[in-house]
């Protein structure tokens, strides 16, 4: 049994004294314990080193004590089981040198056998589970099909991914055939991540928001829910869609646990427009982590009571930013734990 399970409580919608807290990459860039490891081994050596993976999942837990872990990994070790080539490039992010442009090269990725292309991801989680000793749940995650698609297509970070809209546009066959064979590769994924130990499992639909409400049903909703469906037996889902405030009404009707919101939606427009009945995760700006440690503490107590305290899990609205001071971050977490409800 989990010791500190007030983050599964929160997802199973259960009366809580205070809601549940970590941060979208708490492992990460921000600490010193981490920069001091990426300094001796490049990107893919970490997420591929279980004893690397394991130690920087939970760096940040034994600095501030959040209530889950989330597994240091990365969503494009997806496409590259798939016969993808990925590079990560410092100072410019990934970088894919032979991007899916055409239904030939649609054809040519694979749907791979992840027990063994990706087995390095669970050996991780099992080590992960030894470091953690059962103390607060880890979670898995995996990107959405659609931004899975658009680094594919795009070959690399893009403000706009004009390319993956104009493959999915003007080749939409090949284009939910990529998607598919992406979506059967995350499912199994999930699966086997369940497996090895992770107690809950996020989806980061991080580009969703480039799409059309309407697009988005066709492009990456649909594919998301697959991935719901498939798994709610096995653990909980939280869906987290940058920017699509506007798919929040379909996606409270399936059978996620829980809804990321970013901030650009207010607590009381998520909680109207998801029904009021599914628990929700987020919503603070990363970039506020540069307010003062004071006024921190101050905004997230009042997003607390703006969220409700219930069927809520603080977290940011998305990744922590790499220049926020230490402090600044311990304040955002204390103001959670220190919370009172009045």
């Amino acid at each position: 049994m989990i010791k500190n399970d007030l983050f599964l409580r929160a997802l199973k919608g259960e009366t809580v004294n205070r809601p549940p807290v970590w941060m979208m990459r708490q492992a990460g860039r921000y600490l010193p314990e981490f920069i001091a490891i990426r300094e001796k081994y490049d990107f893919f050596t970490r997420c591929r080193t279980p004893e690397l993976a394991s130690e920087i999942t939970v760096q940040p837990i034994r600095r501030y004590g959040m209530d889950a872990a989330i597994l240091f990994s990365d969503i494009l070790v997806i496409p590259q089981a798939m016969n993808i080539e990925v590079q990560m490039k410092p100072n410019f992010g990934p970088y894919l040198p032979n991007p899916v442009r055409s239904q030939k090269d649609v054809d040519n990725v694979i749907v791979p056998d992840v027990t063994t292309e990706l087995d390095y991801v669970y050996q991780a989680i099992k080590a992960t589970k030894e470091l953690l000793n059962d103390d607060i749940p880890l979670i898995g995650f995996a990107g959405s099909p659609w931004t899975i698609l658009c680094y594919c297509v795009q070959g690399q970070g893009s403000k706009t991914f004009d390319k993956a809209k104009e493959f999915c546009f003007t080749n939409p066959i090949a284009a939910h055939q990529m998607l598919q064979k992406i979506t059967d590769t995350t499912i199994a994924y999930l699966k086997e991540k369940v497996k090895a130990g992770v107690n809950a499992v996020q989806v980061f639909d991080s580009w969703g928001g480039m799409l059309s409400p309407t697009d988005y049903q066709e492009f990456s909703w649909q594919y998301i829910n697959q991935i719901i469906e498939a798994l709610k037996d096995d653990a909980p889902v939280i869906a987290f869609g940058k920017g699509c405030w506007f798919a929040l009404g379909d996606m409270a009707k399936s059978n996620a646990s829980a809804l990321g919101v970013d901030w650009t939606c207010s607590p009381r427009n998520a909680r109207y427009l998801t029904g009021g009945n599914i628990t929700l995760q987020g919503n603070f700006d990363p970039s506020r982590l540069l307010s003062p440690p004071a006024e921190i503490k101050k905004m997230v107590h009042q997003m607390i009571n703006e969220f409700g305290k219930d069927k809520y899990i603080v977290n940011l609205g998305h990744g922590i930013l790499p220049n926020i001071p230490l402090d600044h971050a311990k304040a955002f977490i204390d103001a959670v734990k220190e919370y009172n409800p009045s």
